[in-house]
């Protein structure tokens, strides 16, 4: 890879982290990213904008120690079943977002 796309990647994913604070929702933030991940998936994209849309700013925005931060916080206070339910809920709602994202990108065509 070439030193330009690796500063594109790293520009891409500091604008991210950027949006990740600015929204300071993690469960807001894991809606849209999953929703858009799907999107592009489908989209014809070249090589270089694929790995900077999702290894640059799509792995910072909607990265897994958010995800984990948020849970952790809810097992800290003790309440497993409120831990389970969030944890299944999460999960689910971001798979069915990204099936959506893929399918209205199919529609758009």
């Amino acid at each position: 890879m070439k030193i330009n796309n690796s500063i594109y990647i790293l520009l891409a994913a500091y604008l991210a982290t950027f949006l990740r604070l600015v929204i300071n929702n993690n469960f807001f933030i894991s809606i849209i990213g999953s929703f858009l991940v799907g999107f592009f998936i489908n989209r014809k994209l070249s090589y270089k904008t694929e790995k900077i849309l999702l290894s640059g700013f799509f792995s910072c925005f909607t990265s897994f120690s958010g995800f984990i931060y948020f849970l952790y916080t809810i097992l800290n206070q003790g309440d497993w079943i409120k831990f389970i339910i969030f944890f299944n809920l999460i999960i689910i709602v971001n798979v069915f977002t990204m099936l959506f994202g893929f399918w209205i990108s199919r529609k758009i065509v």
